[in-house]
């Protein structure tokens, strides 16, 4: 069983795994490469001058593969699944998998999200700030969360939140990634504190 189940390979899907992975909890992302960015051109990124959308998802995949993320590529999910106590996802092959947690990254194919029995705020599944679903331990980001604000950035900004989210659950407390070089001086106490 993993941690965190990820369908959808987009921004919001890899970045979702790459922050999970990156602090401690197994992630697996099924990706089968559909994503709009291989359409897209990235001038308004921050931190991105101008890249070619495909250049950009190459790069994002190979930091997710840095960090050890399991990259089911060009497999397909038919279903998911709520047992209770974590989450059955089936791919199209008949395989199954287990996961604690699981963060629909579908963009705006949102059947996967209806078949588990999310709640729908008219055509968007309906998300709290944290990208939870009606369904405990649910996610669901970018596209399938918003009506027609599809940015790259929201996505990535989206899926983070999904496992900021996640590894405050399993931490017991707020969790914040934020790195800082090992010789940088700290002015402030805890993250926030004076």
């Amino acid at each position: 069983m993993t941690h965190v189940i990820v369908v959808g390979g987009g921004p919001a899907g890899l970045t979702a795994a790459l922050f999970a992975e990156k602090n401690g909890l197994e992630a697996t992302v099924f990706d089968t490469d559909e994503t709009w960015m291989h359409k897209a051109h990235l001038f308004n990124y921050p931190g991105v001058g101008s890249v070619d959308g495909s250049a950009f998802m190459e790069t994002l995949r190979t930091q997710v593969d840095s960090f050890g993320v399991e990259r089911k590529q060009g497999v397909e999910v038919a279903s998911v699944s709520d047992t209770g106590d974590g989450f059955d996802v089936e791919t199209d092959d008949g395989e199954l998998h287990e996961g604690d947690y699981v963060v629909l990254a579908t963009g705006a194919n949102r059947d996967l999200a209806e078949s588990l029995g999310c709640e729908f705020d008219g055509d968007v599944v309906d998300v709290d700030v944290t990208m939870e679903t009606s369904v405990e331990g649910a996610y669901a980001t970018g596209a399938m969360v918003r009506a027609e604000e599809w940015q790259a950035v929201i996505s990535a900004g989206d899926g983070a939140s999904a496992a900021l989210n996640v590894l405050s659950e399993e931490m017991g407390e707020h969790y914040h990634d934020f790195d800082v070089p090992a010789d940088a001086e700290q002015t402030f106490g805890s993250f926030g504190e004076e």
